[in-house]
This record gives C-alpha cells, structure tokens and sequence, in this order.
C-alpha cells in the first residue's frame, strides 16, 4: 500500500497577503458549563462572572461571561486560518471589549490582513491582523490585532512586500466602551471581599499578589482545548521534540488568565476589563511552571458621564517561578543587552473598569 502524502494544515507565511480578509469557520455558543469550566481551570473568583444577583444589582440582565474566557473562544476561531502553523504567538494591541457576552450568545469572528514582514532566515514570516468577533445578532463584542510568527512551507517562496502597520500605544478614554446601564456604586464590598475602590490607587503603586499556581500539562492542554484553539505547539509533543523547546509551549492567552485570576488579591473590585492596549509573551511557558503576579498602576482616569465609576490602566506582569515578593526588575542586561528576566513571561498592558466614591 502507497503511504498517503501528508498534506500540510493551515496557512504559512506564504500563503497570506495584504488585505486578505478571513471569515473564520465554527460559530460558538457558550453555555454555562463552559463557564465553570474555566473557574476550575483558573481560579477566576470576580464575583460579576460569578453571581447573577450581584450582575443584575449592577445593571446586567443577567452575569457576563468573563471577558477573558469571551476573548479566548473569539480569539481561538482565528487559529486554524491564521496560527495553527505558528512559531509563537508575538504580541495584541487595541483590544476592545465592546459589549458584554451571556451565556447563549453565539461568537463568530472575521479576521483581515493589515501587515506582513519575513524574517531575515526567510524560513517564517509576521503576520498582522485585525479580528473582529460579533454575536448572533451581527454586534460586535470584541475587537483586537495580534501579530504571529508563522512558518514558511515553500522556502523558495518570494518574500512580499514588508508593511508594518502603525498601532495605538493604548486605547484612549475616549474608545473605551462603557456600558450606559452600568450602576457601578451598587457593587457591594462584602461581596468582593474588599472596599478599596478607585480613588484609592495610586498612579506608579505596584502590588505583589500574594497567591501562586502551578499548571499542570493537563490542566494548560485543557484550557487550551476548552477555547478551542488547535495551535499545534500546544498539543503536538512529538512535533515539538524537534522545537529549540523539546517539548509543547502552553498557550499564552492561559497564561494571562492565570496571571489575572491571581492579580484578584488586590483587585477585589474590578468589574469588567474595558481594553488591552498592548501584550507580550516575553518568555516561553510551559506545563508544571509556577505562576506569580505583580500589578504596577500606570494611570488612572475619571469616565465622564459616570460619576461613580473610574479606569485604572494596569500593568500585569506574569511570573514563572518566581514569587511576587521576590520580584525587582522587568528588564535585565543580558551580553550588553537590555531583555526581559527569564522569568516573566506576561507584560500586558491593559485597563479595567472600577467604581469610584
């Protein structure tokens, strides 16, 4: 019998152009089921997700799913189109939660191509792109461009033309979407367990959330499963023993979850994460790590037209293997150069919705 030629899964480099625009296959409902889920596989505790009344006493007709988990199953349609043939995941910018998502709601996403770069080695290439995902009534709830590092199938591929798009450093006040229902003064302390609120943060106040948790390689291929999301360095050992790696890369995007279901300890009442302006990966994780944060107040900001609720623009910082009290510096000399320490592994950028007095 003739062996069957394997035939190669996925998008690379080559195959993408500027302009290219992606409708993504496989709609998602989310149920309930999928919401406890991800509680048991990150620990996640903000009560908004976690309770309906204390939703409803803020103005939802029902509790959101947690925006993370929203963000990880919208992401996760755009990976057999755009990442499953990744290097790595590079980085986000201008994500933008734009209205809440229930259980129910069906998430569909679409993607377009708004960069592209080969490597120097001319064996991969960067890919830019815009994703928008809406729900069953064709809104759109969440808006992001991710860049990804993706192989080259055909080396003798002639490379394109370079286009690297110009992004925002950070989602201004002004885009932040703000829910007009929102009655962020009726968010109870004794529910979140603390009655610090925005006015009591301090611009350039660094937190070290005390609490850590390990991943286990089932629990991150879990996870990884869970959004959907079949990036084959995630899931193939056999593939990866030929990786610099040896072995499979957890998925970045549980990585921040993890980080921020810590990042909880001192951010009791945080009621919706509003944008992430910037992200990086910085180091590789992988299944048995050890997970710490740290959190540094960038800014704050007053919403006009809600007096009785503020933004804070965060900074979470991941940590692999190493305790948040132990923590001094993001950046290291490495060889005469600046690099990030081995062991962060998050630096997201991103800005949370907060009542105010």
């Amino acid at each position: 019998m003739t062996k069957p030629t394997p035939r190669p899964a996925g998008n690379f480099f080559e195959d993408f152009w500027l302009g290219q625009h992606i409708e993504h296959a496989t709609p998602r409902t989310i149920t309930d089921g999928e919401c406890a889920l991800y509680i048991a596989l990150t620990g996640a505790r903000q009560p908004v997700h976690c309770a309906t009344p204390v939703a409803q006493d803020l103005g939802y007709p029902s509790k959101p799913v947690d925006d993370l988990l929203a963000f990880h199953i919208a992401f996760a349609k755009t990976v057999p189109d755009i990442s499953v043939n990744a290097v790595a995941n590079l980085g986000y910018a201008d994500v933008r939660f734009l209205r809440p998502v229930y259980v129910g709601d069906t998430l569909s996403t679409a993607s377009t191509v708004i960069g592209l770069k080969q490597n120097s080695n001319g064996r991969s290439g960067v890919v830019y792109v815009r994703s928008e995902s809406r729900n069953q009534h064709s809104e759109v709830v969440l808006s992001w461009v991710r860049w990804v590092m993706v192989h080259k199938h055909d080396l003798q591929a002639p490379a394109p033309e370079t286009v690297i798009p110009t992004l925002p450093e950070v989602v201004v006040r002004a885009n932040l979407a703000v829910p007009r229902f929102l009655r962020a003064a009726q968010l109870d302390a004794q529910v979140t367990g603390s009655a610090r609120l925005w006015n009591d943060y301090l611009v350039g106040e660094r937190i070290a959330h005390p609490a850590g948790m390990t991943v286990e390689e089932a629990d991150h291929t879990l996870a990884t499963k869970l959004y959907q999301n079949n990036a084959r360095l995630h899931f193939d050992a056999l593939m990866m023993q030929d990786s610099p790696f040896k072995r499979r890369l957890m998925y970045g995007g549980h990585v921040i979850s993890v980080c921020r279901a810590l990042s909880y300890d001192g951010l009791e009442n945080v009621i919706s994460i509003a944008a992430i302006n910037a992200g990086t990966h910085s180091n590789p994780s992988f299944g048995g790590d050890t997970f710490y944060a740290v959190t540094e107040v960038l800014e704050k900001w007053e919403l006009p037209g809600h007096h009785d609720l503020g933004a804070l623009r965060l900074r979470l910082i991941g940590l692999r293997n190493l305790p948040a009290d132990q923590f001094d510096s993001l950046r290291v000399e490495q060889n005469g150069k600046s690099g990030y320490h081995p062991q962060v592994v998050l630096d997201l950028d991103y800005t949370v919705l907060m009542p105010r007095r």
